[in-house]
């Protein structure tokens, strides 16, 4: 079982992090496939919390090489602080292999999208302001700065200032901004040359060769399935594809070497940022949860939007990502509660639907139709086995099973790395 996806079904947060951090003591190669430092992943171990906003969470084993693939957009002064930060703590971290094609994100794209983003006011997408939209879609326009134009001073130059020439005049005619010196920001990126110099690789021959040897290599996606640019609620997404086929694009691996997809699901919802979220809560469960579950954005810090679990969500995810298995995170929050509200169809104008609507229209206006499963009191976060799990807490997961049509072999009980529960070997 060498090539194996790690995935979020929902809109991002439901708990990766943990999920790949207990996979990775038998992964030989952990790799990021999308997205930049507007992710955030969140591991703990004994009593530390470790975050992590570019590296994947498998990092902190020792016997996992961790990789960033060209997928990623980097900010190489967010992952020298990261890696310098982790190794502050104690944390032996080799440094990550890094994709040669990787874009990189600079102060004129942080500044684009900080910009940008007021100017939209109302109609605003809620980016954490990182840069990442404005370097994808430098990318995607042929305008990219990537890692290995580091090593060609002139090159990097020519590139840089071909950029500023049109978004000085964007920034100083449009946004009344001062321009950015291309020196500066080229200086920047160049003293980070020599310090990732030995780590710069061709990815994609790295990952196949170690395939081709028998390997386990962990593909961690960032963000989830419904921040997709394509299969997401656009055009409140994410500026890349994090879903399972991201894996192989963002890598430089074939479909045919993926042998299994571990879907995360959060035992509710939750969501940062502007869009359709149908289950939302505005009452004293919704800030119940928050509390109980610390639904806080790792990147951000924003609080999060709170809500019952959403069949339709994750089943739409499991369906377009091959979905194998779940990882079911957070079940511990739901504890106290008499009943449990799960969604199970929305109503639209007046007409009930038991998948998601094809429109974004549609969605807007979707209200949730819920099904009421009995709760439970009982602390479960001491459960390590499914059988030790209260009987309506075990109605309560194979409930969501039928529902989203995958089964669920893991459940996270609590926040520690060892508060969860195995239900099937995710890498056997």
């Amino acid at each position: 079982m060498p090539g194996i996806v790690v995935m979020g079904t929902q809109w991002g947060d439901e708990g990766k992090g943990k999920a790949t951090d207990q996979m990775s003591e038998r992964v030989d190669y952990c790799v990021r496939y999308s997205g930049g430092n507007n992710a955030g992943h969140t591991v703990v171990v004994g009593d530390e919390k470790f975050f992590m906003h570019l590296l994947p969470s498998g990092v902190l084993n020792p016997n996992s090489t961790a990789v960033l693939g060209n997928g990623v957009v980097l900010n190489l002064d967010v992952l020298a602080d990261e890696i310098d930060t982790l190794r502050g703590r104690g944390v032996g971290i080799p440094h990550p292999l890094i994709s040669a094609n990787a874009h990189l994100i600079t102060p004129y794209h942080q500044t684009l999208d900080k910009v940008t983003e007021r100017f939209l006011g109302n109609r605003r997408i809620g980016t954490t302001g990182r840069g990442i939209g404005p370097t994808y879609s430098d990318k995607i326009n042929r305008m990219g700065i990537r890692v290995q134009d580091l090593f060609d001073e002139s090159i990097l130059r020519q590139k840089v200032e071909a950029s500023l020439d049109q978004k000085n005049q964007i920034l100083v005619k449009i946004y009344n901004r001062r321009a950015i010196d291309p020196d500066e920001v080229a200086d920047g990126l160049l003293a980070h040359a020599e310090r990732i110099r030995p780590y710069v690789v061709d990815v994609a021959r790295v990952l196949n060769k170690g395939l081709d040897e028998g390997k386990v290599v962990l593909f961690e996606g960032a963000q989830a399935h419904h921040l997709d640019v394509d299969f997401g609620t656009y055009p409140y997404v994410t500026s890349s594809n994090p879903i399972a086929a991201g894996a192989c694009t963002g890598s430089g691996v074939g479909p045919t070497r993926i042998d299994r997809i571990v879907g995360i699901a959060k035992a509710y919802t939750t969501r940062v940022g502007e869009g359709p979220f149908p289950t939302e809560l505005f009452d004293d469960d919704g800030e119940r949860l928050r509390s109980e579950g610390s639904e806080y954005g790792v990147t951000t810090k924003r609080p999060r939007r709170c809500g019952w679990f959403d069949a339709l969500v994750v089943q739409q995810a499991v369906m377009i990502n091959s979905v194998t298995d779940l990882f079911l995170t957070k079940l511990d929050v739901l504890s106290g509660w008499e009943r449990i509200p799960v969604c199970v169809a929305y109503d639209i104008d007046g007409e009930r639907t038991g998948v998601m609507p094809v429109t974004q229209s549609d969605l807007h206006h979707a209200k949730p139709v819920y099904e009421f499963m009995d709760g439970w009191s009982e602390d479960i976060s001491t459960a390590r086995s499914f059988d030790d799990l209260p009987r309506n807490c075990q109605a309560y997961v194979r409930r969501l099973e039928e529902l989203v049509g995958a089964r669920i072999s893991g459940i996270g009980v609590g926040a520690g790395r060892d508060e969860s529960i195995v239900i099937n070997d995710l890498i056997d």
